[in-house]
């Protein structure tokens, strides 16, 4: 089937699967905190490390212990986090209207300079599950340190169309 035909939630259950993980159960937080606040048409989704189930499936300093294909996945598993929560929200994301913002953060080197390469995994996974309503304003940004020791930290806003 032409991926074009599918609908985003297939396409959101296809791209699991490539990826190899299931985002079906329990999406956890950690801390004293909402994962996601709408608020009329806009929902604003908390920071989403690459956690699946308990496990953070990706830890480490990238351009250390991480490379750039290994950020990168960490990167899609944040945006699939986020898209879960999202679907879960508005029953299907046949219901999104746009991807608004996305912030990607990441555990680096000082040396390291890729930054928008991993948020790249990110930005295209959306594109490829939510075509033209995935396009979005980004903002990739290098740090010491993240929750957990996860490699990468997502954010994003997206609005929904009006109920």
């Amino acid at each position: 089937m032409d991926a074009r035909a599918m609908s985003r939630d297939t396409r959101f259950q296809e791209a699991a699967k490539a990826l190899g993980y299931s985002f079906d159960g329990e999406i956890r937080i950690g801390g004293n905190y909402v994962a996601l606040v709408r608020d009329g048409d806009t929902i604003y989704i908390s920071g989403q490390v690459p956690r699946v189930g308990n496990d953070v499936v990706v830890t480490g300093r990238i351009g250390a212990t991480v490379d750039l294909p290994r950020a990168q996945l960490a990167a899609k598993i944040c945006v699939m986090r986020a898209l879960a929560l999202l679907q879960r929200s508005l029953g299907t994301l046949a219901d999104l209207r746009a991807i608004l913002r996305i912030t990607v953060y990441m555990q680096c080197t000082p040396e390291f300079t890729q930054q928008s390469e991993v948020a790249d995994g990110a930005s295209e996974l959306l594109f490829s599950i939510l075509g033209e309503a995935g396009a979005h304003t980004r903002t990739s940004v290098g740090v010491q340190q993240l929750p957990k020791n996860a490699s990468v930290e997502l954010d994003l806003i997206a609005a929904a169309h009006p109920k």
